[in-house]
């Protein structure tokens, strides 16, 4: 976290990520990272199998505020990892906890949690392995659509579950890669939570990181060396 916290409310940590909750949506308002090509690494000795991974209540949450499983029950909804359980294949212990549900949220399976989020996870991973370090932050939006009947702009989202765990209109991912000379870009993507078309490259999301705070109420790496940041969603500064 030495570039900075997003905010501070309900602040958990989790040793491999760091997580802040919103107890009004039961989602995350952030979860950051710090990816390193060693710890992508899946060590035989310390083989990770995520056949025994199982989504799990964080207990850290009062039961009144925190989603469980019964919520994705027949919901149509594939409970979606913000923390992705692939950057952690160095150890089990690290791998379970990304299954705890305060690091999920409802995610549209199939054209998006399955293809294209997971392909925008792997871009990260294989950043990641070329460069020093990785630092992310993900998390989900809730942006404002026009109506159809009168025009207007309004936030509008499906809540699942007796506990009413939001739905996000759109996610996330703000990319910090530390590059082998010690300089820093950054990447900013955004995409909505629906069935999102095979064809469309990646670098189609990319977004001005202002755009991401505005909507998100938070500042993303207000400590990182703005001297040091070389490149921006690929165009040099």
């Amino acid at each position: 976290m030495k570039f900075g916290f997003p905010s501070f409310g309900n602040i958990r940590n989790y040793g491999e990520f760091v997580v802040s909750f919103d107890k009004r949506t039961r989602n995350a308002n952030w979860v950051f990272e710090h990816i390193t090509s060693d710890r992508l690494l899946r060590k035989d000795q310390e083989a990770v199998d995520r056949t025994k991974c199982q989504f799990t209540e964080d207990s850290s949450i009062h039961p009144y505020f925190r989603a469980t499983n019964e919520d994705y029950k027949s919901s149509g909804y594939d409970r979606g990892h913000l923390a992705a359980a692939g950057n952690y294949r160095h150890s089990q212990i690290s791998t379970d906890q990304t299954f705890l549900l305060s690091n999920i949220s409802p995610q549209v399976g199939k054209g998006f949690n399955r293809d294209a989020w997971n392909s925008l996870e792997k871009l990260v991973r294989a950043i990641a392995r070329k460069n020093k370090s990785v630092y992310l932050c993900t998390g989900p939006l809730y942006l404002p659509q026009h109506d159809d009947n009168d025009g207007k702009l309004y936030v509008k989202y499906e809540v699942i579950g007796k506990n009413h765990v939001a739905v996000p209109t759109h996610f996330f991912k703000i990319v910090i890669i530390e590059t082998n000379t010690g300089d820093y870009e950054q990447l900013s993507f955004v995409m909505p939570n629906k069935a999102l078309p095979p064809d469309v490259p990646l670098k189609n999301y990319l977004v001005p990181v202002e755009s991401v705070e505005r909507a998100a109420g938070l500042l993303f790496f207000e400590k990182l060396p703005k001297n040091k940041l070389i490149k921006v969603n690929h165009s040099k500064r």
